[in-house]
């Protein structure tokens, strides 16, 4: 079982979509729990799969490969290292919390959304597998389609424009990184004794001697799909309407795994692949992840809605994500990958409370509530956990991507100068800024409406909801090294292989740890 535990994680969602489909539509209850126990179960294979994990390996493990099309070397391909680890672990973690938030709030066409929250998280999977490019652009696609008819049937009042926008978004990204794919196969068959060929590891050994002016338009098309998915400024104005329209399980879903299919794919595919255009694209790439910094805090100050302001709020915090990874150097990449993470729980557990106390109040605007701590002092407690992780709180989560992320992008030979880290460190005081602020309108506000104070506090169900998230973020606020251990050696090694080619000495073999470029070392 242990040579086929990723496709284990990867096809039990896979099943339980089928058997939810095969029960009988009245039986609701059975339903829910059938498709409860199946991303369970795909948890616990994700749990076993973090524990045979090898940290001090930087290569791919567990690594899968069946022939699927051999007249173009495309591939069953899957395997992992480090950063795909924590995302695959964050994944089958979010899915129990998401589909647990509806078990009360959805119930019309259930058996459907149950099988589409199954497919949803198979196809994010699946996308944090794939070691063949072709592969990864079919399970990219095919998640598109779970979270269209989600945000399309269960969304809002506008859920038909946010669903045809957010798939029209990505999908024209998608058909340019198509086309690179087709185009690096092509020079792979180009190449004396070369054959087409989709499969990742071989592209990393020969697309950095793709000429200069190729691969800057192939680091473009890649790019550009995966700025959208980010989404990285001013590619985000799909963002907003899909959170705001989405049900509450889908905007956890959506903020906590499928945002950050973009900034893995520029991990993954765009440094590695193209480390030429790169190096020539990083200062604007960086600069796009401040100007997302700042703007997604000021627009989130004066945001009446709360989810929407919950939603620009994810905008500032890839931002520093994407500042992060193009710091190239050790600590920003360990702290994007980390903020990662950190951004799926904390995001992920706000959209849970905003869905909380709509279900009670039905609306979302700041100024129908005040004083709500009275009537519901447990909720007030989480939400200002939650808060102060997002803020980034020193003893919560999100300190420590943003310090981690801050020192990379201060220290980097690559970015050249501090004023990219001084620039990104007002997103923190802006956060607390507009996170303070509405909290203390929310639950300390005056507001005499007899709808709040008769308002209840949270069961049973929906304290389980909450619990394991926050402590998830008082865990990794106080002793990261669990998680900052797995991918530490991946994050080396992928920086070490940027340094050489910096070097101009990469020949396509790993490179080992302590051979790299210093971080002062600059041309």
């Amino acid at each position: 079982m242990e040579q086929h535990i990723l496709s284990l994680i990867l096809f039990t969602p896979m099943a339980g979509a089928l058997v939810v489909a095969l029960l009988g539509r009245d039986a609701s209850r059975l339903i829910k729990t059938v498709g409860l126990l199946f991303s369970l179960l795909a948890l616990g294979l994700s749990v076993w799969l973090f524990l045979l994990f090898d940290g001090a390996r930087g290569d791919m493990q567990c690594v899968e490969i069946i022939p699927w099309i051999p007249t173009l070397n495309v591939s069953y391909n899957v395997g992992i290292d480090g950063i795909s680890l924590l995302l695959i672990v964050l994944t089958t973690f979010l899915t129990p919390i998401a589909l647990l938030a509806s078990w009360e709030s959805v119930t019309a066409r259930l058996k459907g959304y149950v099988a589409l929250m199954l497919l949803l998280e198979a196809g994010t999977l699946g996308v944090f597998m794939a070691l063949d490019l072709f592969l990864f652009y079919v399970f990219w696609e095919f998640m598109l389609v779970p979270m269209y008819f989600i945000i399309g049937i269960w969304g809002g009042q506008e859920r038909i424009y946010a669903a045809i926008k957010f798939f029209l978004y990505t999908m024209a990204g998608s058909l340019l990184m198509l086309v690179a794919i087709i185009w690096l196969g092509s020079y792979a068959a180009s190449l004396p004794g070369g054959a087409f060929t989709t499969d990742l590891l071989r592209l990393y050994a020969i697309a950095p001697g793709i000429p200069m002016g190729i691969q800057i338009w192939m680091f473009l098309a890649f790019t550009l799909s995966f700025a959208i998915k980010v989404p990285i400024f001013p590619l985000h104005t799909w963002l907003p309407d899909a959170h705001v329209q989405a049900p509450t399980a889908g905007s956890v879903i959506l903020a906590g795994v499928l945002l950050k299919m973009g900034t893995y794919g520029l991990i993954r595919f765009c440094l590695p692949l193209f480390p030429y255009a790169t190096f020539r694209f990083l200062p604007y790439l960086a600069g796009l992840g401040i100007v997302g910094i700042i703007y997604g805090a000021l627009v989130s100050m004066v945001q009446p809605d709360i989810k929407k302001l919950v939603a620009y709020s994810s905008v500032s915090h890839l931002g520093f994500v994407v500042l992060g990874i193009f710091a190239l150097t050790e600590e920003g990449m360990q702290g994007s990958v980390i903020q990662m993470i950190n951004h799926g729980l904390s995001t992920g557990a706000l959209f849970l409370l905003v869905g909380m106390i709509y279900d009670r109040r039905h609306t979302r605007l700041i100024k129908d509530f005040g004083g709500l701590a009275r009537p519901m002092p447990v909720y007030a407690a989480f939400f200002m956990i939650v808060m102060l992780s997002s803020i980034g709180l020193p003893g919560l989560n999100g300190f420590v991507g943003e310090f981690l992320i801050l020192l990379g992008s201060f220290r980097s030979a690559f970015l050249g100068s501090p004023w990219y880290a001084i620039a990104a460190s007002s997103g923190v005081v802006l956060a607390a800024v507009y996170l303070l602020w509405s909290y203390q309108r929310i639950f300390f506000g005056k507001n005499e409406r007899p709808e709040n104070q008769a308002l209840t506090d949270l069961n049973v169900r929906e304290i389980a909801v909450l619990v394991p998230i926050v402590l998830f973020i008082v865990w990794i606020g106080v002793y990261p090294g669990t998680f900052l251990a797995k991918s530490a050696a991946s994050t080396k090694q992928l920086i070490h292989r940027i340094e050489e080619t910096r070097r101009g000495s990469y020949a396509g073999a790993a490179i080992e740890p302590g051979h790299g470029a210093q971080p002062g070392d600059r041309r």
